[in-house]
């Protein structure tokens, strides 16, 4: 075992049913000063065709510069774990049970 283990925490969230219901958003802005990060969430109407689009903030996070990075690699690592799968679902199946056979 590394240093890098014996080091290692494990961090215990608890939620209350509010905030573990979540909040769902399908717009974010994101904005930054030289000390931090500022990500925005919102629920936006894009149905609405004509002149401005209404919306909702629904939260709002500050972060830290490195703490930005480390959500940032977590977030690639992630997607990329989504796309492998989705990639996998979608692979074309064969019928044909001698598809695989390369005895001829």
């Amino acid at each position: 075992m590394n240093s890098q283990d014996d080091n290692e925490r494990q961090i215990n969230l608890h939620f209350s049913p509010e905030i573990m219901a979540g909040h769902y958003a399908n717009f974010a802005n994101v904005s930054h000063s030289d000390y931090e990060f500022t990500v925005t969430f919102a629920r936006v109407d894009h149905e609405v065709e004509d002149g401005e689009v209404p919306g909702i903030v629904v939260a709002r996070m500050n972060l830290s510069p490195v703490f930005m990075r480390e959500l940032i690699d977590a977030m690639e690592d992630n997607y990329s774990k989504w796309r492998t799968r989705e990639g996998i679902k979608n692979l074309p199946q064969f019928d044909d049970p001698t598809a695989g056979d390369l005895s001829d």
